[in-house]
């Protein structure tokens, strides 16, 4: 895991609550139906970060442990979520979070789990785990070829980012997934997610990434350039589209 991983996303709070996506209904249609999620379970959501999957476990009534490192991420949940008695804010680490053996149903990761230490945290998600829990690990996975604004995009990001290649998230792939969950019969499920932005919205959605320089650090200013280049050569009606696979990948840990 990279050193910041935990401290990364500090000075981009705001835009990330602002701009990143939620999730589609179906992903919480997926957990009840495929893990066994009501209004009973306990659910660790860890790497939580501002909260967006986590409210959506909420609104189904789970209690729900909010584990995320990171400060100021977590002050945001906090703030977001305070509506919800059952919600948990808890400052740890997804492979130390602290939590009570043999609490949780579920254990989730949105967005997250690729900045986790795989075998650390699988030994952890063991021992806080109800015999025959489950986990699921989740992502929005931006389409980078589907469109001309999309492949534009890509390219921005591949030239001007910090280190976009090396944390990338689709660098964990089927195997590195089948070696986590100790077997290749994990399931998955696959759905469509869309966003539409502005130019203020295509910048702030830029800049909630971590790999993205922002102000103030070298970069910054080009990157901004382009993207009102890009957005200029593709928008439609003032409206740019992000198209995503909302991807899930559920299953037991054996013991």
């Amino acid at each position: 895991m990279p050193n910041d991983a935990t401290t990364r996303f500090s000075d981009r709070v705001a835009d990330y609550v602002r701009y990143r996506p939620s999730y589609p209904p179906r992903v919480v249609e997926t957990l009840r139906n495929e893990c066994g999620l009501s209004a009973d379970a306990t659910v660790a959501d860890l790497g939580s970060g501002t909260g967006i999957l986590t409210r959506l476990l909420l609104e189904e009534g789970c209690r729900v442990y909010g584990v995320e490192p990171n400060a100021e991420m977590r002050t945001a949940a906090e703030t977001s979520l305070a509506e919800f008695p059952r919600f948990t804010s808890v400052s740890a680490a997804a492979e130390e979070t602290g939590l009570p053996a043999d609490s949780i149903d579920l254990v989730v990761a949105a967005q997250a789990f690729h900045w986790f230490d795989p075998e650390r945290c699988r030994t952890e998600f063991l021992r806080i785990l109800h015999p025959h829990g489950w986990i699921a690990l989740i992502w929005n996975e931006r389409r980078v070829d589907t469109t001309p604004f999309l492949q534009g995009y890509e390219e921005l990001l591949l030239r001007h980012s910090t280190d976009y290649a090396t944390v990338d998230h689709r660098n964990i792939d089927e195997a590195a997934l089948a070696r986590f969950f100790g077997h290749a019969d994990f399931e998955q499920s696959r759905f469509e997610n869309i966003q539409q932005f502005d130019l203020a919205g295509l910048l702030g959605r830029c800049f909630s990434s971590s790999y993205a320089p922002n102000q103030g650090q070298t970069g910054h200013a080009e990157l901004r350039a382009a993207l009102e280049t890009l957005f200029d050569a593709h928008n439609e009606a003032g409206k740019v589209k992000f198209l995503y696979d909302t991807r899930i990948y559920f299953g037991r840990l054996p013991n």
